[in-house]
Protein backbone atom coordinates (compact mmCIF):
# COMPACT_ATOMS: atom_id res chain seq x y z
CA UNK A 1 0.00 0.00 0.00
CA UNK A 2 1.36 3.27 -0.94
CA UNK A 3 0.68 6.34 1.69
CA UNK A 4 0.96 9.56 0.58
CA UNK A 5 2.37 12.61 2.73
CA UNK A 6 -0.77 13.88 3.62
CA UNK A 7 -1.40 10.10 5.61
CA UNK A 8 0.75 10.04 8.67
CA UNK A 9 -0.49 14.16 8.69
CA UNK A 10 -3.97 13.38 9.62
CA UNK A 11 -2.77 12.11 12.78
CA UNK A 12 -1.33 14.98 14.35
CA UNK A 13 -4.51 16.83 15.20
CA UNK A 14 -5.94 13.32 16.97
CA UNK A 15 -2.29 12.80 18.60
CA UNK A 16 -2.10 16.41 19.89
CA UNK A 17 -5.92 16.40 21.45
CA UNK A 18 -5.04 12.71 23.09
CA UNK A 19 -2.03 14.03 24.50
CA UNK A 20 -3.69 16.97 26.01
CA UNK A 21 -5.83 14.55 27.20
CA UNK A 22 -3.03 12.51 28.99
CA UNK A 23 -1.19 15.41 30.29
CA UNK A 24 -4.90 16.70 31.90
CA UNK A 25 -5.20 13.27 33.76
CA UNK A 26 -1.23 13.73 34.86
CA UNK A 27 -2.51 17.09 36.49
CA UNK A 28 -5.14 15.66 37.94
CA UNK A 29 -3.06 12.50 39.48
CA UNK A 30 -0.23 14.86 40.81
CA UNK A 31 -3.01 17.34 42.16
CA UNK A 32 -4.35 14.04 44.28
CA UNK A 33 -0.80 12.98 45.26
CA UNK A 34 -0.47 16.40 47.00
CA UNK A 35 -3.13 16.02 48.90
CA UNK A 36 -2.81 12.11 49.81
CA UNK A 37 1.14 13.36 50.62
CA UNK A 38 -0.43 16.28 53.02
CA UNK A 39 -2.88 13.57 54.82
CA UNK A 40 -0.09 11.20 55.32
CA UNK A 41 2.11 13.74 56.55
CA UNK A 42 -0.67 14.77 59.14
CA UNK A 43 -0.42 11.51 60.42
CA UNK A 44 -3.60 9.65 58.54
CA UNK A 45 -2.12 6.36 57.86
CA UNK A 46 -5.68 4.21 57.30
CA UNK A 47 -5.30 1.30 55.39
CA UNK A 48 -7.70 3.23 52.86
CA UNK A 49 -4.91 6.00 52.28
CA UNK A 50 -2.11 3.18 52.09
CA UNK A 51 -4.19 1.43 49.19
CA UNK A 52 -5.03 4.75 47.68
CA UNK A 53 -1.16 5.48 47.54
CA UNK A 54 -0.59 2.15 45.94
CA UNK A 55 -2.78 2.81 43.53
CA UNK A 56 -1.31 6.35 42.58
CA UNK A 57 1.83 4.99 42.22
CA UNK A 58 0.43 1.97 39.86
CA UNK A 59 -1.73 4.95 37.86
CA UNK A 60 1.25 7.34 37.62
CA UNK A 61 2.98 4.66 36.33
CA UNK A 62 0.67 3.66 33.21
CA UNK A 63 0.35 7.47 32.43
CA UNK A 64 3.60 8.19 32.07
CA UNK A 65 3.56 5.30 29.75
CA UNK A 66 0.28 6.53 28.04
CA UNK A 67 2.02 9.50 27.37
CA UNK A 68 5.60 8.06 26.01
CA UNK A 69 3.69 5.91 23.45
CA UNK A 70 1.94 9.11 22.24
CA UNK A 71 4.75 10.59 21.64
CA UNK A 72 6.77 8.43 19.90
CA UNK A 73 3.53 7.80 17.82
CA UNK A 74 3.66 11.21 16.71
CA UNK A 75 7.39 10.68 16.24
CA UNK A 76 6.89 8.36 14.04
CA UNK A 77 4.31 10.35 11.97
CA UNK A 78 7.01 13.11 11.88
CA UNK A 79 9.65 10.57 10.72
CA UNK A 80 7.62 8.80 8.06
CA UNK A 81 6.34 12.84 6.44
CA UNK A 82 10.22 13.00 6.26
CA UNK A 83 10.68 9.67 4.37
CA UNK A 84 8.00 10.54 1.86
CA UNK A 85 9.45 13.42 1.35
CA UNK A 86 12.86 12.28 0.80
CA UNK A 87 10.94 9.38 -1.08
CA UNK A 88 11.50 6.51 0.79
CA UNK A 89 8.03 4.67 0.68
CA UNK A 90 8.68 1.50 2.04
CA UNK A 91 10.76 2.60 4.85
CA UNK A 92 8.20 5.31 5.52
CA UNK A 93 5.04 2.85 5.74
CA UNK A 94 7.41 0.59 8.27
CA UNK A 95 7.49 3.45 10.37
CA UNK A 96 3.95 4.67 9.98
CA UNK A 97 2.97 1.33 10.88
CA UNK A 98 5.24 1.08 14.06
CA UNK A 99 3.39 4.87 14.75
CA UNK A 100 -0.18 3.37 14.55
CA UNK A 101 1.06 0.50 16.84
CA UNK A 102 2.15 2.66 19.55
CA UNK A 103 -0.93 4.63 19.27
CA UNK A 104 -2.98 1.28 19.59
CA UNK A 105 -1.14 0.27 22.69
CA UNK A 106 -1.11 3.92 23.97
CA UNK A 107 -4.91 3.87 23.55
CA UNK A 108 -4.91 0.30 25.46
CA UNK A 109 -2.66 1.33 28.19
CA UNK A 110 -5.44 4.22 28.80
CA UNK A 111 -8.39 2.10 29.05
CA UNK A 112 -6.07 0.16 31.66
CA UNK A 113 -5.21 3.32 33.66
CA UNK A 114 -9.29 3.93 33.26
CA UNK A 115 -9.97 0.96 34.68
CA UNK A 116 -7.77 1.33 37.33
CA UNK A 117 -9.14 4.93 38.43
CA UNK A 118 -12.41 3.43 38.29
CA UNK A 119 -11.58 1.05 41.01
CA UNK A 120 -9.52 3.93 43.00
CA UNK A 121 -13.33 5.84 43.15
CA UNK A 122 -14.46 2.56 44.33
CA UNK A 123 -11.99 2.48 47.08
CA UNK A 124 -13.17 6.33 47.55
CA UNK A 125 -16.77 4.96 47.90
CA UNK A 126 -16.48 2.15 50.04
CA UNK A 127 -15.21 4.73 52.61
CA UNK A 128 -18.63 5.62 52.48
CA UNK A 129 -20.93 3.44 52.05
CA UNK A 130 -21.76 -0.39 53.82
CA UNK A 131 -19.16 -2.42 53.94
CA UNK A 132 -21.34 -5.28 52.00
CA UNK A 133 -22.12 -2.40 49.30
CA UNK A 134 -18.13 -1.94 48.65
CA UNK A 135 -18.35 -2.13 44.45
CA UNK A 136 -20.01 -2.19 41.26
CA UNK A 137 -19.05 -6.12 41.33
CA UNK A 138 -19.34 -6.96 45.09
CA UNK A 139 -22.86 -5.77 44.03
CA UNK A 140 -23.37 -7.56 40.93
CA UNK A 141 -21.82 -10.90 43.03
CA UNK A 142 -24.45 -10.17 45.88
CA UNK A 143 -27.06 -10.31 43.20
CA UNK A 144 -26.03 -13.12 42.17
CA UNK A 145 -26.41 -15.14 45.06
CA UNK A 146 -29.65 -13.61 45.75
CA UNK A 147 -31.08 -15.20 42.67
CA UNK A 148 -29.60 -18.59 43.49
CA UNK A 149 -31.07 -18.36 47.22
CA UNK A 150 -34.65 -18.17 45.60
Amino acid sequence: MEISFNTPALLFPAISLLLLAYTNRFLALANLVRKLHDDYKGGERTQTLLRQIHSLRLRLRLVRYMQGLGVFSFLCSVISMYLIYNELHRIAGAVFATGLLSLLVSLIVSLVEITQSTKALELELSDIEEPEKAGFFSDLLSRGSEKKED
